[in-house]
């Protein structure tokens, strides 16, 4: 029997049990509901649990919700988290600072279930989106970059950060990537860990961004697999397939078919130039886990 994970959604209001129809609505949307009655214990519970959205008051007796969202949008392991506020602050200012500190939409007291409910589902749903996709080529242990058309760091992913910061202050960044702007190049730089990062290319974005793949090369392998460009996908199959997993369990965990795990491999056979799963998982070993 398959296991459903039901998404947390944390419910942040000094008068909780005002709320009883919504706590009651999302539970029966398949909602598992954690409340916390002022921003304090809101920032306790999270020290214990990430949920998959929160749905705050802005004011509140002590850290008003606004304070709140400011101190979980400043952690990293929170900031993914969509904040929505609901409160009887109506305002202009109130809702431009509760934009301004980081929340997702805001709605106004009195509240209708139904609405809380569809704002809730679309913003839970595109936070997952955007965090699996942006993970994913952290998980194949690459990482990614999006550079604006001044040249500055639009955004990037935790790998990615982690290598950039050895690339010295986030204003040598763009110098040390620029000859890595221009379409279909890839650059190698050299890194204060004593390894290279590999920065390629993909081409424009939205928004008129560069968007670029970092890799971190430790040796031989590392070169091979950086020249033989793989797509984010076929470095995903090649990762699973170096920790063990069968065409099988890679269809699983990446939501394709095993013949369509096959034809992947197919390509990253030919791109590397081997002729076994054995010698390209043996490649790959150590370099993407």
């Amino acid at each position: 029997m398959e296991v459903v994970e039901r998404p947390v959604v944390l419910v942040v209001d000094d008068a909780p049990s005002s709320l009883g129809m919504l706590c009651d609505a999302l539970e029966g949307a398949g909602y598992t509901v954690l409340v916390a009655a002022d921003g304090e214990s809101a920032l306790e519970r999270l020290e214990l649990v990430v949920p998959d959205a929160i749905l705050l008051d802005g004011l509140m007796p002590g850290l008003s919700g606004f304070e709140t969202c400011r101190r979980i949008k400043a952690d990293p392991a929170l900031a993914h988290v969509p904040v929505l506020f609901m409160t009887g602050l109506s305002e202009t200012p109130h809702v431009v600072e509760g934009f301004a500190c980081g929340g997702v939409d805001y709605v106004v007291k009195p509240i209708r279930v139904q609405e809380v409910l569809a704002r809730l589902h679309t913003h839970t749903r595109n936070a997952r989106i955007s965090r699996l996709a942006r993970d994913a080529v952290d998980v194949a242990g690459m990482g990614t970059a999006f550079v604006d058309t001044q040249g500055r760091i639009a955004w990037q992913s935790p790998q990615a950060a982690r290598w950039l910061a050895q690339l010295g202050p986030p204003g040598q960044w763009p110098q040390a990537l620029a000859g890595a702007l221009r379409a279909g190049a890839t650059l190698r730089v050299a890194t204060a860990g004593g390894t290279r990062l590999s920065v390629r290319n993909l081409g424009t974005a939205t928004l008129g961004e560069t968007m670029l793949l970092l890799a971190q090369e430790r040796g031989g392998a590392s070169a091979r697999l950086s020249e033989a460009a793989l797509t984010p996908r076929e470095t995903e199959v090649l990762s699973w397939l170096a920790k063990g997993k069968t065409n099988r369990d890679i269809a699983e965990i990446l939501g394709m078919s095993p013949r369509t795990v096959n034809k992947h491999l197919e390509h990253i056979f030919e791109k590397l130039g081997v002729e076994t799963r054995a010698a390209a998982a043996a490649l790959a070993s150590g370099v993407l886990d």
